[in-house]
């Protein structure tokens, strides 16, 4: 694919190094980028320094394992899919903050990409929430638990000037993903109650296909996670919040953060 994209041609990208939960966020990508009528592109990033050329030659190599087995995987999963595939220069933040700039979404798993990676969450999802020219998703590793009945998707309804953007984001992946919606008020007036149902209302209407569930406890969705358990399969946030990424995502060695099992989406526009 070319460097030069115009905006109907932007790829999903999705970052992959071989494990499985940047497997994972690939296939969530492919979803994504069916859904949406764009290509997917599938990316590794090498690191930044190579002690010598076998060092290189191995990462490379490493890499377009990786690739490979992402591709198969993703051609399984959404037949005719248009997928390409790139190796490029780390570190892998700063590369994928780059390729943002082309990009309609860009997914990685929470845990980072390689060794790139912080003990709450990676690296390479933190610096991409907080920097990224396009939407993020921050996927969590498919095997954690993710609660028993109903998966939601949480979005705050609110007065942020984004909070438009960000709660059609969260409507159109329940109607992608077919799951219902918490909406968040967190006005905190007196009329707060009175004005979430009536967005709620509006949301219904518009999209008719997806159940949207207010909740008028005026919180937002960090505070939401800490003190709910709901079994919350997606939180989608503006790119106001993305500095709270690592405690709506949690991490289960963390006990901090034991109480969130939600990946995350990272609106921006």
């Amino acid at each position: 694919m070319s460097d030069t994209t115009s905006r109907d041609d932007r790829p999903v990208i999705a970052g992959v190094d071989g494990s499985a939960v940047a497997l994972h966020a690939a296939e969530w990508a492919a979803d994504e980028a069916l859904a949406r009528g764009a290509g997917l592109r599938l990316v590794y990033v090498t690191k930044a320094r190579h002690t010598s050329t076998d060092d290189y030659n191995d990462d490379v190599h490493h890499g377009r394992t990786a690739l490979e087995q992402a591709s198969v995987t993703v051609g399984s999963r959404c037949p005719g899919l248009d997928v390409s595939t790139s190796i490029v220069g780390g570190p892998a933040g700063a590369a994928l903050v780059t390729l943002s700039a082309q990009a309609e979404m860009v997914c990685v798993g929470s845990v980072g990409i390689g060794r790139y990676a912080r003990s709450i969450l990676g690296s390479t999802a933190s610096e991409l929430a907080e920097k990224s020219s396009c939407p993020v998703a921050v996927i969590r590793p498919a095997d954690e638990p993710a609660g028993h009945g109903v998966n939601w998707i949480v979005v705050a309804v609110n007065d942020d000037p984004d909070n438009t953007a960000v709660v059609d984001c969260a409507m159109h992946e329940a109607a992608l993903r077919d799951a219902p919606v918490l909406a968040l008020g967190d006005r905190a007036t007196a009329t707060a109650p009175r004005r979430l149902d009536d967005d709620v209302r509006a949301l219904r209407h518009r999209y008719p296909g997806v159940h949207v569930y207010p909740i008028a406890e005026r919180a937002d969705v960090r505070h939401f996670l800490k003190k709910h358990r709901e079994p919350v399969s997606l939180a989608v946030i503006g790119s106001t919040e993305s500095g709270e990424l690592a405690e709506i995502i949690g991490h289960r060695e963390h006990p901090m953060y034991r109480h969130a099992h939600a990946s995350a989406l990272v609106v921006r526009h």
